[in-house]
């Protein structure tokens, strides 16, 4: 397992880069996977408005005014936070590197680094702003693509995104919460995916009807990049060992050509530092390895819903009634995690006797809201439904 980026590189590469170790694995495959959903999704959103599905909007901006005291004071908190953080990193750099999650999110600082950065940055923008001042300050209309919004949805999902897993995974272990409240919040560790996906996904509608966006197009354009990143995302799980691993894997192994760590592995340096000390390995921060070894899930979703964006690719343009492709994007989600919660280590609910996980409920759930969606979106079709730009569509 892979901690971070220097040790995938020190093993791989057989290089001692220091610096690499602030860069956690998994948040790495985290910003790849981002990276990649929005090209996909910029893709998606150019090809609908080729195909005049959705088009620009116009918006006026005021051009020439003054720095507000808003855009001043916003700038100076960007940089007070920046020179806060940054001048204490950089005289304690060793022990950054050695705890760069812990160094981030700490309030811990340097008091004259925010204040000198915080003057620069609000100097900067009103040095900007007085360049392009006019005497009298006009309103100018500008077109807005849809794909050019995808920067803003990339980030409001990735902020959306990480709230909403916080929030779920301290609902599914509250007694952990309960035992630590601050370390449970700020802490990069303990992220449910599907918390992540709900109120990303209702974080993202919302600000795309805001910009005049169709939302069933919005929604089955970002499909088959949702799988995508998820996909991806899940490398990280598996390759830093993040905890999100199977239940001990006690049975043969089906396959002979298969390696032995598809089938049963024990994650040996994991990131959550869970299991038994390695031999030989006394003293390290992460030393540690499951015994007995495990189904490596994660490594089967990454497989699985990578495979299912191929899919849904593959069929985005043959599936012309809108709001249906992303119902199969539901249904397709719903089972894979449905079944591969069967051998993951996860938190039981119990409800007159009957146990199951909370992803087994969300996933179950959407299940049928992609099966009502896709009769609600061909009925509300054949009643005469119709795109935006006033034609038919037909599946």
């Amino acid at each position: 397992m892979y901690p971070s980026l220097y040790f995938a590189v020190k093993d791989l590469l057989h290089l001692d880069l220091p610096f690499l170790k602030m860069i956690q694995m998994f948040g790495f495959f985290v910003a790849v996977a981002f990276i990649c959903a929005a090209y996909v999704w910029t893709k998606e959103l150019k090809r609908k408005e080729d195909e005049k599905l959705i088009g620009p909007t116009v918006i006026k901006v005021l051009k020439g005014q003054k720095a507000t005291t808003n855009e001043l004071v916003t700038s100076g908190i960007i940089g007070f936070i920046l020179g806060f953080k940054l001048l204490y990193i950089a005289l304690n750099f060793s022990g950054f590197l050695d705890d760069t999650q812990g160094y981030i999110l700490s309030l811990k600082g340097n008091l004259i680094g925010g204040i000198l950065l915080a003057a620069g940055f609000a100097y900067y923008k009103y040095r900007e702003k007085e360049k392009a001042k006019l005497t009298i300050p006009v309103w100018e209309e500008e077109l807005v693509h849809p794909y050019q919004q995808v920067g803003n949805l990339t980030l409001i999902a990735a902020f959306a995104g990480i709230i909403g897993a916080k929030i779920f995974h301290n609902l599914e272990n509250w007694d952990e919460f309960m035992a630590d409240p601050i370390d449970a919040l700020v802490s990069f560790s303990g992220l449910t995916m599907y918390g992540g996906l709900i109120l990303a996904s209702i974080a993202c509608i919302w600000y795309g009807k805001k910009q005049g966006i169709k939302v069933t197009h919005l929604i089955d354009s970002a499909a088959p990049s949702l799988m995508l990143g998820y996909g991806i995302g899940r490398i990280g799980c598996h390759v830093s060992g993040d905890g999100d691993w199977g239940v001990p894997s006690l049975n043969p192994k089906p396959f002979s050509w298969m390696p032995d760590w598809m089938w049963s592995y024990d994650y040996p340096h994991n990131v959550v530092s869970e299991g038994v000390p390695l031999p030989g390995c006394a003293g390290e921060r992460f030393c540690n390895h499951l015994v007995p070894s495990v189904y490596p899930t994660a490594f089967y979703e990454v497989i699985m819903c990578i495979s299912l964006f191929f899919v849904l690719w593959a069929i985005r343009k043959r599936i012309t009634t809108p709001g249906v492709l992303f119902s199969v994007y539901l249904i397709l989600n719903g089972v894979e995690r449905f079944f591969i919660e069967k051998i993951r280590v996860n938190t039981l609910y119990h409800v007159n006797g009957f146990g199951f996980t909370q992803a087994e409920l969300i996933s179950t759930i959407l299940f049928f809201t992609g099966v009502f969606g896709v009769w609600y979106f061909k009925r509300l079709e054949a009643g005469g439904g119709r795109t935006e730009t006033g034609a038919k569509v037909s599946l």
